[in-house]
C-alpha cells in the first residue's frame, strides 16, 4: 500500500468537490453560503465592545454566579476595550464579535476579560447573546487555558 501525503489527498478532495484552491484555504465563500443568505439570516448588527448593554450583561452575570456560588466577589469598572476580531472564521458562520478588556473587582485586583457578542444566540435566538470569561476567575476551567477558548 501507497503511502500518500496530506497535500495530495487534500488536492485529489478539491478537485473532486469542484472548489477552487481559494475556498480550500478559506479565503472565498460562495456568496450562497454567507450568513445572510440563510433561511433566518444573520447580518452581524450586533452591538460593540463598549456598549453598556453588553458590559452590563457580564457584570450581571458575573456577580450573579459570584454571589451565588463562590463569595463576594463582584465586578466594578471596565477600562482599556478594545475589539479583537471581527467574523474571525469567515462570512459563513454566525457574525461574532471578540472583544477583550481590563475590569477591577472589589478585591482591588486588575483582571482581563475576554468576551465575545454573538447574533441569534439568546433567548430562542431573537437576539445577540455575551459569551465571557474573566481570567484568574475560570473556576470549572470551561475555557482553559487562562480564558483561550474564549478568544478566537
Amino acid at each position: 500500500m501507497r503511502r500518500v501525503s496530506l497535500r495530495s489527498v487534500l488536492a485529489a478532495a478539491i478537485c473532486l468537490t469542484g472548489l477552487s484552491a481559494e475556498a480550500a484555504g478559506g479565503r472565498y465563500v460562495n456568496p450562497a453560503d454567507r450568513a445572510e443568505e440563510r433561511i433566518i439570516p444573520m447580518y452581524g448588527n450586533l452591538p460593540g465592545c463598549e456598549d453598556p448593554a453588553v458590559l452590563g450583561e457580564i457584570t450581571s452575570w458575573f456577580n450573579s454566579r459570584e454571589a451565588k456560588f463562590w463569595g463576594p466577589l463582584q465586578l466594578g469598572s471596565f477600562d482599556r476595550i478594545r475589539p479583537v476580531a471581527w467574523r474571525p472564521w469567515g462570512e459563513d458562520f454566525i457574525p461574532r464579535r471578540f472583544c477583550t478588556a481590563r475590569v477591577l473587582t472589589n478585591d482591588g485586583v486588575l483582571r482581563r476579560v475576554d468576551y465575545s457578542v454573538r447574533e441569534n444566540l439568546g433567548l430562542f435566538g431573537y437576539t445577540w447573546n455575551v459569551n465571557w470569561c474573566v481570567s484568574g476567575l475560570d473556576r470549572h476551567r470551561s475555557y482553559a487555558p487562562d480564558c483561550k477558548m474564549a478568544r478566537p
